[in-house]
């Protein structure tokens, strides 16, 4: 193992797989990001995460990694005795879904808009009317069988949120369940290796999720301020285990993952659906549905003593455990298994990352670099969507190289329809 010395206390030690950052008085930062882009901004709120007292052992940052807001989006954090509400930040359970069909390429049509303009119909995507009455991403009243079943499972935990007077905003949850949200959500028919068909979609726990974790986000800051205690950053309050907030976020939190898993099973079933209907046959679905939430805590077990994982724009890669990571618009996607490495807390990267803010991306591309960046598939291809194009995006292949040593691939993917919001 080599080290060079940066100025100061501070170094960079390489090992094999990975470097780590160690700075005097604060923790370890090991980061799996060779060959990718790791910006300044980035390490600047991994050194704030890395000062706080309560981290277990070092900050794993996965190959996507990119500035948030307070704690860094492709960063897992584990803590003793605390949780930072703003490190799970408001799409609380935000993930992925995916499901192997009995198609194939030969059964799709040559020309897939008329499937794309079902699902799109289908399926409610997006955000308007400020998530009220008329929002037309969401069912306003108006809801599948599907859905009502769903909530019937969810709605005594909400009750109890409720109850305990956390602020849920003005989304109805039910109106939500099965439904997409804008910017990175998506839906995605894609075909494998073996030119067979999956079903691959990404969302979270629309508004009410973000209107749970606002709630705590503040609750957090004004606990600091109350006792107080001095953050590099705000954005990075939070509650002690123990303290009167604490276990009210804990219960919140996990409802609103369950919300967000329950969701994308909803929304993967009405896709299917559709698809059914639109292409005038029955398809069977692998039973090996491949889920996992990569905005989320979760409570484990590491270097030997249990703690609280948060993984913001992670995914968990326990040795032998599916997961997804998707790549944009118009790039591979895979089917990974994870290897279990104890280093990352067992963990990989939620998807390629971004390269550029969205207003960035605005400012550079034009809608014929988006055309051509996405030919070949079924998708939209108006300047509201240049945002998320995919030279927006960090190189997939470059991201799943510099984290070999996390995860294996099982399957690539190839969209060739995608429903953005």
């Amino acid at each position: 193992m080599s080290k060079t010395k940066h100025s100061g206390n501070s170094g960079l030690t390489r090992s094999e797989t990975h470097d780590v950052i160690t700075s005097e008085g604060t923790s370890p930062i090991y980061h799996w990001t060779r060959g990718v882009l790791f910006e300044q901004h980035a390490i600047a709120q991994l050194s704030n995460v890395a000062k706080l007292p309560f981290i277990h052992k070092h900050v794993a940052v996965m190959p996507d990694v990119h500035a948030g807001i307070g704690a860094t989006v492709g960063s897992v954090i584990a803590t003793k005795g605390a949780i930072i509400p703003a490190a799970v930040g408001v799409d609380i359970g935000c993930g992925m879904v995916a499901c192997l069909t009995d198609l194939k390429a030969i059964d799709l049509p040559d020309n897939l808009h008329t499937l794309r303009s079902d699902i799109e119909a289908n399926v409610p995507w997006g955000r308007t009317d400020n998530g009220g009455t008329h929002d037309t991403g969401s069912w306003r009243g108006k809801w599948p069988t599907a859905v009502e079943v769903a909530w019937l499972g969810l709605e005594p935990g909400y009750g109890r949120i409720v109850e305990d007077k956390v602020r849920v905003g003005r989304s109805v949850p039910i109106n939500q369940l099965g439904t997409g949200g804008s910017g990175n959500h998506f839906c995605e028919v894609c075909l494998d290796e073996q030119q067979r068909v999956w079903v691959m979609l990404h969302s979270g726990s629309r508004g009410v999720g973000n209107a749970i974790g606002s709630y705590f986000i503040e609750v957090a800051k004004k606990e600091m301020e109350k006792w107080f205690i001095h953050l590099p950053d705000a954005n990075l309050a939070y509650l002690p285990e123990g303290s009167e907030h604490f276990n009210r976020y804990v219960a919140a939190v996990e409802w609103a993952q369950e919300y967000a898993k329950v969701n994308r099973e909803v929304m993967l079933g009405l896709t299917i659906k559709t698809m059914e209907k639109t292409l005038r046959r029955k398809i069977q679905a692998d039973e090996k549905v491949v889920s996992c939430h990569h905005n989320y805590i979760s409570r484990e077990r590491h270097f030997g003593e249990n703690v609280i994982v948060t993984r913001k724009g992670a995914v968990s890669a326990r040795l032998g455990q599916l997961g997804i990571i998707p790549g944009s618009m118009g790039t591979k996607s895979y089917i990974v298994s994870g290897k279990g490495c104890a280093d990352s807390f067992t963990s990989c990267s939620h998807g390629a990352g971004r390269r550029m803010s969205r207003t960035e991306a605005k400012n550079t591309f034009s809608r014929a670099d988006h055309e051509l960046a996405t030919a070949g598939v079924e998708c939209r291809k108006d300047n509201d969507v240049i945002d998320e194009t995919p030279a927006a995006y960090k190189d997939i292949d470059s991201v799943m190289e510099a984290q070999k040593d996390l995860v294996d691939v099982v399957h690539t993917l190839k969209q060739v329809l995608c429903v953005k919001g």
